[in-house]
């Protein structure tokens, strides 16, 4: 195995990121992998660098562009936006899963896109601020390693193109349809095509939002904070870190044999950032083994940074 590039602040912590590493190849994922103290900065990191398409955690981002735009003034939260189901993204929660139009508001439909991960919500925000002026502004922002190319129903899209309704082939096509540049046979799992991220730039981006050290306005990174804290499920980085007080902010993305999570821990008085981005090398649709990996990661490394 070709270890892939690892730190740490410190003798053990290179060694626990290394560990996190040996752990995720056992159960057969691989990954990029950042915990970060906020207060602090030091840190462990795993393939930091690495772009990996980034499937629903890529709501944060425009949610966060979202809401900036919300609190400049430019776009009006209470503005009602009806949601037809003949023409509704697909997804398994939410306004997704509605027979009949609903009307929800612009800051509502932001929460329920976090909260619940509804790409219905998404989709309908992306139609408002297309994923181009989502980037743009990301640039503004300094954030240089997030690049949102598409919205939520084009990633369901490319995989049924290429595999037709059955994510039985899909989940197959994922691991066997990878080339060695980062292209890949669906598009929406092609670096070069799909919305991607390094998990350095989005625990970065964590950091940021929750110390306001970004151009965005304060109510907007609020907001964000707020939509994050209210994440139905933490299976990944909250997996392992289940105690009256921690408290976890997050946004996981699960697409076919993409396994992330990226959110923030208070343990104590210490606020630690994490971004887990993995990919399984398996086909099956559940892999517990897998999120319980990603979680011990990040229980391993909010004890040592806290």
């Amino acid at each position: 195995m070709t270890t892939p590039p690892i730190a740490g602040d410190g003798a053990d912590l290179l060694a626990l990121a290394d560990d996190i590493w040996r752990r995720w190849r056992r159960v057969r994922i691989h990954g990029g992998f950042v915990a970060r103290n906020v207060d602090t900065g030091r840190r462990i990191c795993v393939d930091p660098d690495r772009l990996w398409p980034l499937a629903s955690v890529a709501k944060v981002p425009l949610a966060l562009v979202v809401a900036d735009r919300i609190a400049r003034g430019e776009l009006a939260g209470d503005r009602m936006i009806t949601i037809d189901p003949a023409r509704r993204s697909e997804g398994p929660t939410g306004l997704s899963t509605f027979r009949h139009p609903a009307t929800c508001a612009v800051a509502d439909l932001l929460g329920q896109m976090i909260a619940i991960s509804d790409n219905a919500a998404a989709d309908a925000l992306f139609e408002l601020v297309p994923p181009a002026e989502v980037t743009s502004r990301l640039r503004e922002w300094g954030v240089d390693a997030v690049h949102v190319r598409h919205p939520m129903h084009l990633m369901y899209e490319a995989a049924t193109r290429v595999a037709g309704p059955d994510f039985t082939l899909g989940r197959r096509l994922a691991v066997e349809g990878a080339r060695p540049d980062g292209g890949h046979v669906i598009d929406s799992l092609d670096i070069h095509r799909a919305t991607v991220g390094s998990a350095a730039a989005l625990a970065d981006l964590v950091c940021r939002i929750w110390t306001g050290d970004i151009d965005a306005a304060e109510d907007a990174c609020a907001a964000v904070r707020d939509a994050m804290y209210r994440q139905l499920l933490s299976p990944r980085i909250g997996a392992d870190l289940q105690a009256d007080d921690i408290r976890i902010a997050g946004k996981t993305g699960s697409f076919l044999t993409l396994r992330h999570e990226i959110g923030l821990v208070e343990y104590g008085s210490s606020r630690i950032a994490v971004a887990a981005l993995a990919a399984s090398e398996r086909t099956a649709r559940i892999q517990q083994d897998v999120d319980l990996a990603i979680g011990a990661a990040a229980r391993d490394a909010v004890e040592a940074l806290a």
